[in-house]
């Protein structure tokens, strides 16, 4: 029997998503291959690009081989919108924006008396995430997908640490000023002693500013010791997360109607958008 919310999808359609979107087959797994180094060799070609010397002698070169990376790309993003049930929503997809702003400089150089437009391209480079699936690491898939799922439980307690945070280098940086702006130019505003109270803070450490007076140095070497333990708290926020989210699995499949990954391995239905996962032959099984 047929589930009603089975993403209906004609047989060139299920062929195509087949191939674009399953890295379990070997076709689609052939394809994504193709597709990487497509896109490598693309974001090599940009930065290649804005190097002067190669631009000047090279510029030919460069322009007929980014027009082959662009219309491979446009068909490929065609034929991705075609393959799914519900093609707004892969358009909407984190991978769906990545895939349209992959394509969008080329055509809007066109427009554009500027030529910098070009360089925008190197975002295709967010586009090897999907190296994930292709080579089915599900072990650092799953991994991912845990630290995912443990930042979005622990977002509460982030966002109550980094508002912690906001108001101690407010009120250091202020106590800073008083103390130090008198002697010290490098202090010449509230403003840019919260600048160094975030950098002291944090550990980084430039070294562009630093306190002359004995409090002044007294108190720096509080906040250096605060920063070390401060340091602590977002990192056990998110191990106490890791562990309770660590006996989680996932699954590489793509949904046919709304493309998005990441379902437990025994699912057979969506677990965003309700559609029936698995194929028709394999239901009447």
């Amino acid at each position: 029997m047929s589930n009603p919310k089975s993403a209906k999808l004609s047989p060139l359609q299920e062929i195509i998503h087949e191939i674009i979107f399953e890295a379990d087959t070997p076709k689609g797994k052939i394809f994504d291959i193709i597709l990487l180094v497509f896109i490598v060799l693309s974001v090599i070609v940009v930065m290649l690009e804005s190097v002067d010397w190669l631009n000047q002698k090279y510029i030919t070169l460069f322009h007929v081989l980014e027009w082959i990376f662009t219309i491979f790309f446009t068909i490929e993003y065609v034929l991705r919108l075609y393959s799914v049930a519900k093609p707004l929503k892969y358009a909407t997809s984190f991978f769906g924006i990545i895939d349209l702003l992959a394509i969008l400089p080329s055509y809007i150089g066109l427009l554009l008396v500027s030529s910098q437009a070009q360089y925008l391209l190197s975002i295709r480079a967010m586009r090897l995430f999907r190296v994930f699936r292709i080579f089915k690491l599900t072990k650092f898939l799953r991994q991912s997908n845990i630290i995912l799922i443990s930042l979005r439980r622990s977002k509460e307690k982030i966002f109550v640490f980094l508002v912690f945070i906001l108001l101690s280098v407010t009120i250091l940086g202020s106590i800073m000023y008083f103390v130090e702006g008198e002697a010290n130019p490098a202090f010449a505003n509230i403003p840019v002693s919260i600048y160094w109270a975030i950098v002291t803070l944090t550990t980084v450490g430039y070294g562009d500013i630093s306190p002359i007076t004995p409090f002044g140095q007294f108190l720096a070497a509080v906040v250096m010791i605060m920063g070390y333990s401060v340091i602590a708290v977002p990192t056990g926020i998110v191990s106490s997360e890791l562990i309770r989210s660590s006996d989680e699995s996932s699954n590489t499949q793509a949904c046919k109607s709304c493309s998005k990954e990441g379902h437990d391995d025994d699912a057979e239905y969506c677990k965003y958008c309700g559609t029936f996962l698995l194929d028709e032959d394999e239901d009447e099984e």
